[in-house]
């Protein structure tokens, strides 16, 4: 099974907001079409979970769009669980994993790169995600609709630090980089995404960072390029990716990095 996974975020001063009191209808048609199925499995808290959801996909499903273009799912499936066991259970994930700090997962059951086709696609969300405010429930929608998207354009052994970054990417509004940002000059890695706490949660910022780092220099559509090169089906190493997608070698893309660090 391959899945993308969203942070809960920090808590916020913003409260989520009151349209969690009206259950969501379902389905939803929103876009040019799509259908948005909302299932809710831990009752009144979770229909007005997938309210907000359902408030929020439109502009979700745009977003997406407007990085990725349109050739994917017609059929968007949100789950909402009410409990960690559902959650675990309904996303496929393994019980001896860390997943106490992650809102949500986008996960599908088959891929056939082949056809260009994913079966059993779905976005489950955790329950601590009915405390999140809206702000941060629209970036972990956004974010988890992007690997869904994308998901028949990305490898079983693609680089999940990438895979993550650049769906951060396409969610998050950027803001500016903290103090200290540049004291770590190395790509990110796989490795910074596996430990539940401040190294998972600094990790996605990482890799969120050089993937604007990417479209701020090489621009979008190069950001776009790298992610087909260094995660698509058959893609060669993360040097030759490079190469092909920004024309451009992994030292000089490490000192552009370490520039853009320092601001």
């Amino acid at each position: 099974m391959l899945g993308g996974s969203a942070l809960v975020a920090a808590p916020s001063a913003t409260p989520p907001s009151p349209r969690s009191a009206v259950p969501a209808p379902s389905p939803l048609i929103v876009g040019d079409g799509r259908t948005v199925r909302l299932i809710s499995l831990g009752g009144d808290r979770t229909d007005g979970l997938l309210t907000r959801i359902g408030g929020d996909i439109g502009a979700a499903v745009a977003a997406v769009e407007k990085f990725w273009g349109t050739d994917w799912d017609r059929e968007i499936v949100v789950i909402a669980t009410g409990s960690q066991q559902d959650f675990l259970t309904q996303a496929g994930l393994d019980p001896r994993g860390q997943w106490q700090d992650i809102a949500a997962v986008s996960v599908a059951e088959q891929v056939d790169f082949a056809h260009h086709r994913a079966s059993g696609q779905r976005m489950v969300f955790a329950p601590g995600a009915v405390a999140m405010s809206d702000q941060a429930l629209r970036i972990v929608l956004t974010h988890e609709l992007f690997h869904l998207a994308a998901r028949a354009d990305t490898a079983l052994d693609a680089p999940r630090w990438l895979v993550e970054g650049v769906a951060d990417f396409v969610a998050r509004p950027p803001t500016p980089l903290p103090p200290g940002a540049a004291a770590d000059t190395a790509l990110p890695a796989d490795a910074d995404l596996d430990a539940a706490g401040p190294q998972r949660v600094h990790g996605y910022d990482r890799a969120w960072w050089f993937a604007r780092f990417v479209a701020d220099t090489y621009g979008v559509d190069g950001l776009r390029r790298l992610y087909t090169e260094a995660c698509g089906p058959g893609h060669g190493d993360f040097a030759t990716a490079v190469h092909r997608a920004l024309n451009t070698d992994t030292t000089e893309l490490r000192a552009r990095w370490a520039q853009w660090l320092t601001g």
